[in-house]
């Protein structure tokens, strides 16, 4: 315990200029590795299955036509304190910006100071791609060799990124609201090609991940054939891009049960669920609940984003700026 009443009184100390490192989106970018962030949201999911990380339900406010701003806070011992805020202004796409906008706080655990500022925009893209792509790691089929992505904005050009580290896919579909868009986001991987006929490819698809800003489901149920892992990390209350016939068909995991809660918490998707139908991740990755059972199992994983998933990916950047002696120091 901290000795008080030895300590100079609080009037007699100003903060000073403390160093802190700024991180830009070139930097964040280049120093995110995605093996180390899959492996690193592993570990993150396991610890916060064990109640080892505090990562408390978003808050928000809401600004009238315009968007909305959350604060995301994360901790867990042995790693800083991260708080990430972001922004969503859907008339940022037509002003040339993006639509998702966020900055990630880093702080010393001990003291509270300030250690790093850092873009958060791409990390929000990468993170919330590497989730879903790591629940398809552990709960896809083994032999799954064809998937179907749709939605080719930045979730699918991130997906598209992560998902040959886990698979060795023979075949990547894309479909997209607009086929020019998968077509573009398809020439950027070999192993990818656009798909019109979308019932057709998920008919035939061992995996399908959904990455869209959809307000209502965009594939049918029925269209889900069994054994087939599906991924869902769209955020478009109240309905959004999963459907709900397809829950009564699969076994559901969440990465928390703040899933369950309604929006910005939670999933409008996941309305009138009963909680305990699902599972978390990090349960299955801790061995204390099944994953896949049978190669006839429906798997179903619903992503929201939380800020365990921020935490992790700004601490493999910050450490990696530490030791490359990337970034910026500013005085605050």
């Amino acid at each position: 315990m901290h000795d008080t009443l030895s300590a100079p009184g609080a009037a007699t100390i100003t903060k000073g200029d403390l160093p802190v490192l700024c991180l830009g989106e070139r930097d964040v970018a280049r120093l995110l590795d995605p093996t180390s962030l899959l492996d690193g949201l592993a570990e993150g999911f396991r610890r916060l299955a064990s109640g080892d990380v505090q990562s408390p339900e978003r808050v928000g406010v809401t600004l009238p036509n315009a968007g909305f701003s959350l604060s995301m806070p994360a901790w867990a011992p042995g790693w800083p304190i991260a708080v990430k805020v972001v922004n969503v202004f859907e008339g940022n796409l037509a002003r040339g910006l993006p639509n998702h906008l966020a900055l990630i706080a880093l702080f010393d655990p001990e003291t509270g100071t300030p250690l790093c500022i850092m873009d958060g925009t791409h990390i929000t893209g990468m993170r919330t791609a590497a989730s879903a792509v790591l629940s398809v790691r552990e709960l896809a089929r083994p032999d799954a060799r064809v998937v179907t992505l749709i939605g080719a904005g930045v979730q699918g050009r991130e997906h598209l990124r992560l998902l040959p580290l886990v698979r060795d896919f023979a075949e990547i579909r894309i479909a997209s609201l607009h086929f020019a868009d998968a077509q573009l986001l398809a020439e950027s991987h070999s192993g990818a090609r656009a798909v019109e006929d979308v019932e057709a490819a998920i008919r035939s698809s061992d995996v399908v991940c959904l990455a869209t800003h959809a307000y209502a489901p965009v594939i049918d149920a029925g269209w889900i054939r069994p054994g087939t892992h599906v991924s869902s990390v769209g955020y478009a209350p109240p309905s959004g891009e999963l459907p709900p016939d397809l829950l009564k068909r699969g076994r559901l995991f969440v990465e928390t049960a703040d899933a369950f809660n309604a929006p910005p918490v939670g999933c409008g998707e996941l309305a009138g669920i009963d909680p305990a139908t699902a599972t978390a991740l990090g349960e299955v990755l801790l061995g204390h609940k099944p994953g896949r059972i049978t190669q006839g199992d429906i798997t179903i994983y619903k992503a929201m984003g939380i800020a365990m998933e921020d935490l992790v990916a700004a601490r493999i950047v910050y450490d990696g700026a530490r030791t490359g002696q990337a970034g910026t120091t500013l005085l605050l």
